[in-house]
């Protein structure tokens, strides 16, 4: 706890000797939380209305960094953290939800544009987006199964275009150190009737350690047509390429010898590099949407996708081979009705995913398809039906009741056998309701209460893991969640603060294990007991456009874990009351944003992170750490104030620390570390035309 307030203390000193420096009366609200308008729960509510953890990240947050994607935007928000085992390679960890990703995103529900972006075996590929294809992101935390099924971690929504008729054209160049190097040009045309979007972009990095290359092209188009005043079909067109080296991960004592390399050979597999081992991934994506005002209160949307993604991956164990098309549609209705006393949201729909893969594994030699090992057909079917009702009563006291039904299942065929039998297990009539009340108690503070059940059913990545044992007899995941909070903004909304509390019970906990060739596998872990703290405060001390220094704010947030197996017995291993892997006791955020009328700002950005268990045991842990990190820059505005230019240089770890981000848990031979980037130096530029 000492480590903990060190930092934590040193930062606010700073911020508050700023404060006092620089009070205002300004009455501005243009940078407040409190102007946010939710979409979450399919709602349309201020943030401090929504009864419910959600995070909102901003475009300006988001371009406070290096523009090379969201990580460091996602861990300044309170129950969110992101982790890049190297430069391509990301975990999202939302309340606990990494115990089951090894490697990507798993146990987290993705819409991208209202598209169902997860895929139907419960995978999301996050890495194919760059930072463009985000305006904003909101992060929904704790179960959502009632409105969005599958995931115990939450839902992320994401906006890629929400200002489509906005004609223009914005280039964005950033460059810096291990071989940083991207661009991003996006082109925008049309009118109110008919507009279109088109952006290209490319990402190149050399990486920190060795064999850490990383190249992603991508490319956007998204149309927008409105056939009448009660409705407009939206199309988008997704396709990305992207390349990485995967390093593998170092003992404790090669993390600290020799930070860089990659991971060497040992008995009888290879190193990294003479495996050349690596992630080809393509990604294709179309879907249409169509927006439909039925009658004055009535309101349909639809959006129907189709997808495709062609994985190739060399490592020391193996070659593996995807194949995964898939397809599916969401489908919400909304009805909006209002009586003297109360208003009534009721909102129902449909969901339904489909996905026919292909996965053959080889062995590998040097970095090339060799002898085949497996070939296995499988097959996702996900069913989605849900409902909520969400009533305003006088005296500002809201109620929503809503219930999803999810039905899953997976079927895996073998092929390469005499005799092929398909091997399949159904996750039917799973219903998870949600029960939130919010209430404003004093003006402009609301405090709420949640309960929800959440489900989630093993991924195909479980189900079929890379040791290549098709695991049917996996259980899905389920709990009760119970969270309450408060939210309020003070001092002509200067002042935005938000803190919440949650308690789950999480039965048959999906957990990863190693065997002794270091393939993962999984297994459910009896139960674990996860509780949480998670607060934010917002300070816009000054927030005036007419003023030299027209922007001071900070803010400051910090989230607090106790995880822990309740009841968990593995063999003859005991590993009841230890701590979960992989998440961190604490974490604290701290920003601070300074900028002139002139053009000149500032943007710091704190960060600290408590040791995290790396086995279930909890015998090995990685250190603590802090981070700095610091973006300044220019604005050149037109006449109109709009900026058309932006100059930018910045540092990220300024202190250098060695650490690791995205731990490989319970990893054979201790081999759980993963270096992150030392000092890194980067800038650019940003281009608007109007």
């Amino acid at each position: 706890m000492k480590k903990l307030l060190t930092p934590f203390c040193s930062v606010l000193a700073v911020l508050y000797s700023f404060s006092i420096a620089a009070q205002d009366n300004s009455d501005s609200t243009a940078r407040t939380l409190e102007t946010v308008t939710i979409k979450a729960y399919e709602g349309s509510r201020k943030l401090k209305e929504v009864p419910a953890g959600v995070n909102h990240i901003s475009s300006a947050q988001l371009n406070r960094f290096d523009n090379s994607n969201i990580l460091a935007a996602v861990n300044a928000t309170p129950g969110a953290r992101m982790e890049e085992r190297s430069p391509g390679s990301y975990r999202l960890n939302m309340r606990g939800s990494t115990m089951r990703s090894p490697f990507g995103v798993r146990n987290v529900k993705i819409y991208w544009n209202d598209i169902p972006y997860t895929d139907p075996g419960g995978n999301t590929y996050l890495n194919q987006l760059s930072i463009f294809n985000f305006q904003n992101i909101e992060i929904i935390k704790g179960p959502s199964s009632s409105l969005y099924g599958a995931g115990n971690g939450g839902a992320l929504l994401i906006n890629q275009n929400p200002l489509i008729t906005k004609k223009g054209l914005d280039i964005n160049y950033t460059a810096g150190s291990f071989g940083m190097f991207g661009f991003n040009v996006q082109l925008n045309a049309g009118n109110d009737k008919l507009a279109n979007s088109v952006s290209v972009g490319r990402m190149n990095k050399d990486g920190y350690r060795d064999h850490t290359n990383m190249k992603r092209d991508i490319a956007t188009w998204q149309m927008q047509l409105r056939t009448s005043a009660k409705n407009k079909l939206v199309f988008n067109v997704l396709f990305g390429d992207l390349y990485y080296q995967t390093p593998g991960g170092l003992t404790r004592t090669e993390f600290y010898t020799d930070p860089k390399m990659a991971r060497p050979a040992a008995g009888v597999n290879p190193s990294a590099e003479t495996a050349k081992a690596a992630i080809y991934q393509k990604m294709y994506i179309a879907s249409i949407a169509d927006h439909f005002q039925i009658s004055k209160h009535v309101s349909n949307y639809t959006v129907l996708y189709s997808a495709k993604v062609e994985l190739e991956n060399p490592t020391f164990r193996n070659y593996e081979a995807r194949n995964e098309p898939h397809y599916g549609g969401r489908t919400v209705f909304k009805w909006d009705l209002a009586s003297t006393n109360t208003k009534t949201v009721i909102v129902w729909g449909a969901e339904m995913q489909t996905g026919k893969f292909n996965i053959m594994t080889f062995t590998n030699k040097l970095g090339m398809p060799d002898k085949l090992l497996t070939d296995d057909n499988v097959k996702n079917n996900n069913l989605l039906l849900f409902a909520q009702a969400d009533l305003s009563f006088k005296h500002d006291l809201n109620v929503t009741v809503g219930a999803g039904m999810t039905s899953f299942k997976v079927g895996i065929t073998r092929m390469n056998v005499t005799t092929p039998v398909e091997q399949s297990r159904t996750y039917k009539n799973e219903l998870a309701p949600r029960i939130a009340v919010s209430k404003k108690l004093i003006k402009d503070l609301w405090i709420y209460a949640s309960v929800a059940k959440g489900f989630s059913p093993p991924t195909t990545a479980e189900v079929l893991p890379s040791n290549s044992v098709i695991s049917t007899s996996l259980n899905a995941e389920h709990g009760i969640s119970y969270e309450g909070g408060i939210k309020s903004n003070w001092w002509k909304n200067k002042i935005y603060i938000e803190a919440c509390y949650f308690y789950y019970r999480l039965e048959d906990a999906i957990v990863q294990r190693r065997d002794a060739s270091n393939a993962d596998y999984f297994v459910n872990a009896g139960s674990t007991k996860q509780q949480g703290l998670e607060w934010q405060l917002l300070y816009n001390i000054i927030n005036n456009e007419n003023k030299k220094l027209n922007h001071l704010s900070f803010r400051i947030a910090h989230t607090l874990n106790v995880f822990s197996y309740e009841d968990f017995k593995q063999l003859t291993n005991e590993f009841s009351g230890n701590k979960l892997p992989g998440v961190p006791k604490n974490t604290v955020a701290g920003l601070l944003d300074v900028s002139l009328r002139s053009g000149p700002y500032l943007n710091i950005t704190y960060y600290y992170s408590d040791r995290i268990a790396l086995n279930d045991a909890n015998t090995d842990f990685a250190s603590s750490y802090n981070l700095l990190g610091a973006r300044l820059g220019w604005r050149i505005k037109n006449k109109k104030g709009k900026s058309n230019a932006d100059f930018f240089i910045g540092g990220e770890n300024l202190f250098d620390m060695r650490y690791s981000l995205g731990n490989d848990i319970n990893a054979v031979g201790g081999r759980y570390f993963n270096t992150a980037s030392g000092v890194n130096i980067y800038g650019g530029i940003a281009l608007h035309f109007q």
